[in-house]
């Protein structure tokens, strides 16, 4: 019954051979900027690339600052150092996401809260959040504290799950009306726009990933964004070993980190960053054909995300992963293994996170989102053709 979806997969990436969720493209664009990067000599963590590349990260997303790292997952952790969180802090944030988000939290001996998603963008719920602060936590001397075990709220880290923005706006008004920090996690949403703005521009930092499998990637890296000239002062000290500045000597002010990105990937980074244009648009036009398909299929309750009206008058994704929900989870693993029979990669969403070993004892609500939607959605091949 899936036919017409897999024979037009095959036709679209003109092949009757494996095709891939999500591959990077790299070409001619792409080795004469790393050229250019191994001619200059600098291909560690200084450089013209990463500075440049900074630059027009910034300027496209319209923050006021930009700061290359190593990866998405180690941004998430400088970023929450940088607002703040401490052992024994509490960090909100969703059990529909990659391990990397509490995994983030974790490394400073915090613990993550997590709440539902809602069913219009799938990333964290505004109204789970506010409820859990209204019922669980109170105000003392400015710091918000979670009523039953005494411990501070310090931040929350909302997910903008596969390049569909969360309603951010109102997850930042309430987190700042609580004394609470927002740090986005937008690993999965370059090029996605909430209310004209794009996000990881809301909170007090976002932090995009260009992981391998991204809408365009740095091989491995990530990026800080935030408007606070402070915060990217101290992102940029501790990413770089807090090294003062002096024309030789090692001098070094705080215990910190080697995050900066190197050159070489910087390079790659920009060499992407060109086509990052006519990557969205071809995005856009899969996920119309895509929608045009599914939509006729039996067995398919609904597209993804759900089609809210509103939502989407508000909402510019990326489409980073295409989906759909299923009738059931029975549904959803057969489906998954026509596709692997076909060559076709596809996958389900990630086992949330309350219900791994490792976090199934951290405080959360109740999750009826999140287990519907991780038990019933399929993602299918979303990248653009090369060539």
């Amino acid at each position: 019954m899936y036919k017409p979806l897999f024979d037009f997969m095959q036709s679209y990436y003109q092949t009757n051979g494996f095709i891939p969720l999500h591959a990077p493209c790299v070409g001619e664009i792409e080795k004469d900027f790393l050229n250019r990067c191994i001619d200059s000599t600098f291909v560690s963590s200084v450089g013209a690339f990463v500075d440049e590349f900074e630059q027009e990260l910034a300027d496209y997303t319209g923050a006021s600052h930009a700061i290359a790292v190593v990866n998405g997952t180690l941004g998430l952790f400088l970023a929450l150092r940088l607002v703040g969180v401490k052992p024994n802090d509490l960090v909100l944030t969703q059990s529909l996401t990659f391990v990397a988000t509490p995994n983030a939290i974790k490394m400073h001996q915090a613990s993550p809260v997590f709440l539902d998603v809602d069913d219009k963008s799938y990333g964290l719920s505004a109204d789970d959040l506010e409820r859990f602060l209204l019922e669980q936590t109170e105000q003392k001397n400015q710091t918000c504290i979670h009523k039953k075990t005494g411990k501070v709220i310090r931040a929350c880290v909302p997910m903008h799950t596969l390049g569909f923005a969360c309603e951010i706006d109102k997850i930042v008004a309430i987190c700042h009306a609580n004394n609470i920090k927002v740090v986005e996690d937008a690993a999965e949403s370059l090029g996605s726009f909430y209310k004209e703005q794009h996000t990881g521009t809301f909170g007090d930092i976002g932090v995009f990933s260009f992981n391998g499998n991204k809408v365009m990637t740095t091989g491995g890296g990530g990026m800080l964004v935030t408007n606070c000239k402070l915060l990217a002062s101290q992102a940029k000290h501790l990413s770089s070993t807090a090294k003062t500045p002096h024309p030789w000597l090692f001098e070094h002010d705080e215990v910190a980190y080697n995050l900066r990105m190197p050159n070489l990937n910087a390079a790659l980074g920009l060499a992407q960053l060109s086509k990052l244009k006519s990557y969205l648009a071809e995005k856009h036009f899969l996920a119309k054909k895509y929608q045009e398909i599914i939509i006729n299929l039996p067995g398919v309750v609904s597209l993804m995300p759900v089609s809210s009206p509103e939502y989407m008058l508000s909402s510019k994704p990326n489409y980073w992963l295409n989906g759909f929900l299923l009738k059931d989870k029975p549904q959803r693993d057969d489906f998954l293994q026509l596709s692997k029979n076909l060559n076709i990669q596809s996958r389900p969403l990630w086992t949330p996170m309350h219900q791994l070993d490792i976090y199934k004892n951290e405080l959360s609500t109740q999750l009826p989102n999140t287990e519907c939607l991780a038990e019933r959605l399929v993602n299918i091949p979303s990248g653009v053709k090369c060539g």
